[in-house]
Order: C-alpha cells, then sequence, then structure tokens
C-alpha cells in the first residue's frame, strides 16, 4: 500500500516563513554547519534489482515518524528485565506513562528543540507521542529533502514491478538535532509488511473446514468460565474488516462478543484490501479463544512511517495485550526502522504490555533467498514469537498430541543478541543471538482454523492464527490474575522461560526447514504450546 501523496497549496513567502522560524535554529539552513548521519537509515542496493525512474515532485507530500533515542537504553533494558521478572521485587511494578517519560524519554525541552527545527524547514509536526520519543510530521518531498539532506528518487521494482520512492543517501541533521533522533520512518515506501496467512478462504458448505472454537479451547484446556472478561486485547493491522462477517462467526459459534472499536492512524489502511482475511482472522482467533475481551483494532498505512505511529498507538492507549500478524524478515529491512520499532516495544514493556507476533510462514527461510533468516518483529527482545504447529485432538476436543508445523518461522536474529532470559536454553547454532521463537500454536493451514471472511466459510492458517490464540491466552491469564489480586502478566518472555516448560505441550517432532523440534525448547516451537489451565497456574504461583 502506497503513501497518498497530495499537492501542496500555496506556501507562506520565504520573507514570512523567516519570521516564525526559531532563532536558535536560524543557523541550522547554512550548508556549512556541522551535520550528523543516521547511517542505518538508508536502503542499500537498490540499483542491483530496481530501476530509478526518476526524482519524487517537489510538491509531493510525505507524512514521517521521527524517532527519539530513549534516553539511558541500558537502565531501560535493565529496569524492563527486572520488572518482568518474577523473582524480582520489581516484578508487576510497572511505569505510568508520565513515570516512563520523566525516567527515559526526552525532556519538554529535547523535544522542542527537535520540533523547532522541523518548523523551521516547513513541516508541519504533528502529535508528539507519549514518552517523547515519537514525533509525527509532514511536509512537502523538496522540505523534507532540505530537512534531511538528501534527494528523493522514484524507482520501479524489477520483479514485481511495483514503484516506490527512497532517500538517496542516508538523512543527515545538525549535529545538535542528530544527537536526539534514531530514525525518520516514512523516506522511502519500499517495504511493506506481509500478513502471514499462507491460505485465503477455501469455500466450503458451511463451516465444516478448521477448528472450531470448542476444539481450540479444548485443546488448549481453555476453561469455559474464563472467557477474557473485564480484558483488552488490541490489534495491529494493515487492512479493514467487514463487522458482517464477524457477527457471521460470532452468532454461528454462539459467542457473545461485542464489535470490535477500530481506531484509524494516520488516516487508516484505505479501502479494504487483500488483506482482510488477515484482519478478519484475529478478530474471530481472540473472539473463540476470549470471547468477553474487548478487541480495538489499530489500522495504519502499511508503510515505515504508518508501521511505527501504529504502534505506538498501541502503546498510547495502554492496552495489555496486542497480537501481531504482519512482519518483515530482519535482513530486509534497515537498521534504524527496527531501532524505532524498538524503543516502541521497550516503552511498552516498561508500562507492563503484552506482545505477540508471528514468527512467520516461511519456515527457517523468512526473506525467501535460500539461507537462514527470522521475522521481525517476532525477534525483538521484547515481544513474544509464536511459531506454528499441527495440533490433533480428540472427539471430546481434548489435546491428544501436536507437531512442528514446516511453515513456522524460526531461527536466530541476525540483529538481537541473546536476552538474559534466553541464556539457559541458548543453542550453540544460536552464536549468542535472540532465539525465535518462544512458543507455539494451531498453525497448520489444514486442518487451520475455522473462519467466517469475505461471505464464506473456510479454514485459514499460518502463524497469523497462533499469534491471537496467544493473545487471547494472555487476556484469560489477565482476567484470572485480577481475580487473584495479582499483576497482569506484562512482557511474557521472562516468566515464561522461568516456568521451564511447566504447563507447555513440548512439541518433539517435526521440522521447519533448518530446524527439528526436540525436548525442551526448540527453534521450531519454542517451549511448544499452552495448557491453559496449568501454565495459568503456574504463572500465578511464580
Amino acid at each position: 500500500m502506497t503513501l497518498r501523496l497530495k499537492l501542496l497549496a500555496a506556501a507562506a513567502t520565504p520573507a514570512l516563513l523567516l519570521a516564525a522560524v526559531p532563532a536558535a535554529f536560524a543557523a541550522t539552513a547554512q550548508p556549512d554547519a556541522a551535520r550528523t548521519t543516521l547511517t542505518g537509515d538508508v536502503l542499500t542496493g537498490l540499483k542491483s534489482h530496481a530501476v530509478r525512474t526518476g526524482t519524487v515532485a517537489a510538491t509531493d507530500r510525505i507524512s514521517v515518524a521521527v524517532s527519539l533515542a530513549p534516553r539511558d537504553n541500558r537502565a531501560l533494558d535493565t529496569f524492563v528485565a527486572q520488572v518482568s521478572d518474577p523473582a524480582s521485587a520489581s516484578y508487576g511494578h510497572y511505569l505510568t506513562k508520565s513515570q516512563f517519560t520523566a525516567r527515559f524519554g526526552r525532556t519538554d525541552a529535547e523535544v522542542k528543540q527537535v520540533t523547532d527545527y522541523l518548523r523551521a524547514q516547513g513541516l508541519k509536526v504533528g502529535t508528539v507521542h507519549s514518552g517523547n520519543l515519537l514525533i509525527d510530521a509532514t511536509g512537502t518531498a523538496a522540505q523534507l529533502e532540505k530537512a534531511f539532506g538528501t534527494g528523493l528518487s522514484t524507482w520501479k521494482d524489477n520483479a514485481s514491478g511495483r514503484t516506490f520512492y527512497a532517500n538517496d543517501a542516508a538523512p543527515t541533521l545538525p549535529a545538535s538535532v542528530g544527537a536526539l533522533i534514531s530514525d525518520v520512518s516514512g523516506l522511502n515506501s519500499r517495504n511493506q509488511l506481509h500478513h502471514q496467512a499462507p491460505a485465503a478462504v477455501t469455500p466450503h458448505n458451511g463451516p465444516g473446514g478448521g477448528y472450531t472454537p470448542a476444539q481450540i479451547k479444548g485443546g488448549y484446556n481453555v476453561s469455559s468460565s474464563n472467557t477474557g472478561s473485564g480484558q483488552q486485547v488490541a490489534l495491529l493491522e494493515f487492512d479493514g474488516f467487514q463487522q458482517s462477517n464477524i457477527t457471521t462467526y460470532d452468532s454461528h459459534y454462539g459467542l457473545a462478543s461485542t464489535a470490535p472499536t477500530v481506531h484509524k492512524v494516520s488516516g487508516g489502511s484505505g479501502p479494504i484490501g487483500g488483506g482482510q482475511v488477515e484482519v478478519e482472522l484475529d478478530i474471530e482467533v481472540v473472539n473463540a479463544v476470549a470471547p468477553a475481551a474487548k478487541v480495538t483494532v489499530f489500522e495504519g498505512p502499511n508503510s515505515d512511517a504508518g508501521e511505527v505511529q501504529t504502534y505506538q498507538a498501541i502503546v498510547d492507549s495502554g492496552i495489555p495485550v496486542t497480537s501481531i500478524s504482519w512482519g518483515l524478515a530482519e535482513t530486509l529491512r534497515t537498521s534504524s526502522n527496527i531501532s524505532a520499532v524498538s524503543a516502541v516495544f521497550a516503552q511498552g514493556a516498561a508500562e507492563g504490555l503484552s506482545f505477540f507476533a508471528a514468527s512467520g510462514d516461511s519456515g527457517s527461510d523468512d526473506a525467501g533467498n535460500g539461507g537462514t533468516s527470522v521475522d521481525y518483529p517476532a525477534s525483538d527482545p521484547n515481544v513474544t514469537g509464536v511459531g506454528g504447529t499441527t495440533l490433533t485432538v480428540t472427539s471430546s476436543n481434548a489435546w491428544s498430541r501436536e507437531t512442528a508445523w514446516s511453515g513456522g518461522g524460526g531461527g536466530k536474529s541476525s540483529v538481537f543478541s541473546i536476552p538474559s532470559w534466553q541464556v539457559p536454553v541458548q543453542k550453540s547454532q544460536g552464536g549468542g543471538k535472540r532465539q525465535v521463537p518462544d512458543v507455539s500454536a494451531l498453525a497448520n493451514p489444514s486442518p487451520g482454523v475455522s473462519i467466517y471472511s469475505q461471505g464464506q466459510w473456510g479454514q485459514v492458517g499460518g502463524t497469523s492464527a497462533a499469534a491471537p490464540e496467544w493473545a487471547a491466552f494472555a487476556a484469560v491469564y489477565n482476567q484470572q490474575a485480577a481475580a487473584a489480586g495479582k499483576a497482569r502478566l506484562g512482557f511474557a518472555n521472562p516468566a515464561l522461560y522461568k516456568a521451564n516448560g511447566t504447563g507447555f505441550h513440548d512439541i518433539t517432532s517435526g521440522s521447519n526447514g533448518a530446524y527439528s523440534a526436540a525436548a525442551g525448547w526448540d527453534f521450531t516451537t519454542g517451549w511448544g504450546s499452552y495448557n491453559a489451565a496449568t501454565l495459568a497456574a503456574k504463572l500465578l504461583s511464580q
């Protein structure tokens, strides 16, 4: 999905514009001013797989998201580790938004320094988000080129024929401002996140294909009394849905779920497109397992800027649990883009939010280039990566057996070092890097999950079914924790790893390509799928 570009109306005269420029930045427009380069904020090797077709029209209007580096990243990582560790005295004592800003966000004076600079270049500054680490802005291509010291060119991809734009060089900024900024998202439109569902809706005569809510809840031992009552779940989406499909699904299975709330970020995702099945799958899976949970669908533009803005909107909302079914291989992203999104997850973890992300549906080769690679954000150290399985249940809907699904993403990160909570299960193949996935659940599309989408019944699979299955468990757990006077789950991994396999179905057969399932944690299914009753009991006792 490409950004919508608009012509800029006639601007103020240069003399009037200069009068509005903060005096502090009168000198920054000088070409010889010292500038800092954001080295990780440029696409490399474009000429090998795309053809440059020209330059972006000077008057085209583009939205960007300017990320500021957190104050003291090391202290933030330490705090997240402590507040998420059941063995720590700080466990569950999450920060409020104002507390996070005071400890790890940028000061109001620093934010003003950045916004003054952006306005001085003619950009319109939008929202300054909670935490003081993300600023929305818009401007013409010409204004962006001036502000960030780089040209913007148009390109055509050799393989797909898709057109996009990209910055010609890494952005540069005056040193005083550049020291605060970690990324400028929106300077290219090449990469779009893909949804993980590998199969479209397959027509059936009714809902005969795929597992029903009763089979999923029975297979994973979710008590009928645990419905996610009083809890909230956020869904990150880059497409829309039709409520009539959700209503049909809920009505058929007797689910008393309320219609989801839609939160459009930066104008939303646009007209409903090819990701509709994904969105409706996510909603219906959460309703199947936690029908009383309140679902909010965050719809944003499928772009670098839209991604970070949508994640930030979820953190701003404070919704405790998020399911993520969209991603992209680490190797296809810029390092600055990963840093920008990762900072949002760190803020969420400090504030007690859980993120469950699909690990991908291409097995151990997420990038599809014949090697091994993993999907981001499943590989983020503050996200729970969810792999895929093939689930078999008995005639009474109890768990029977499970194997690793061949399409389930897994492997080692090329970006992140292994987190402390994962060190006890580190593998020699991991090379000291973050290992994925952490957990897993039903994903094989045959049989998949029974859903109703685009006016028909069908079965759909993929790790994008597994991620909402785990997000729904988190909602069910948070319901039990609230009743017991305990802290909500928050960033789940430290507690899940501390459980050391208790409460999981350990999956020991199957492969995702380069890796095979084995006893304990492995690169295909992590710890395995959940037994809701025993895992919740274990977590509550920690």
